[in-house]
């Protein structure tokens, strides 16, 4: 899937993500940002080092919504191996300001 089908926040978001680049990650977040995955609240900083950093986490997307903001991936990391997840972004002033995933 093309970068360009994505909104740009989500874009950097993504390729932070498969970078593991938590500078470029925490940028494109709003200060207050938050986020849940497969309907729980988790604190952000400690479920991103979990789930993404120290686990070598990686999107492989699949498909895109025609507003760039919700997605279906692949998502692999170390812990939980590979499996079908959705992600959708809040976006305000062009950062995003929450994130849900979880199994799709």
């Amino acid at each position: 899937m093309s970068a360009r089908t994505l909104d740009p926040a989500v874009a950097v978001f993504v390729a932070a993500v498969n970078a593991g680049d938590r500078g470029a990650f925490f940028a494109v977040l709003t200060d207050d940002a938050t986020m849940s995955d497969d309907g729980t609240d988790y604190g952000l900083v400690p479920w991103t080092e979990r789930e993404i950093f120290s686990a070598e986490g990686r999107m492989d997307i699949e498909t895109v919504s025609p507003d760039g903001r919700s997605l279906l991936a692949t998502y692999t990391n170390t812990t939980w191996g590979t499996m079908h997840t959705r992600w959708t972004f809040t976006i305000t002033d062009g950062k995003i300001s929450h994130f849900e995933t979880g199994q799709a």
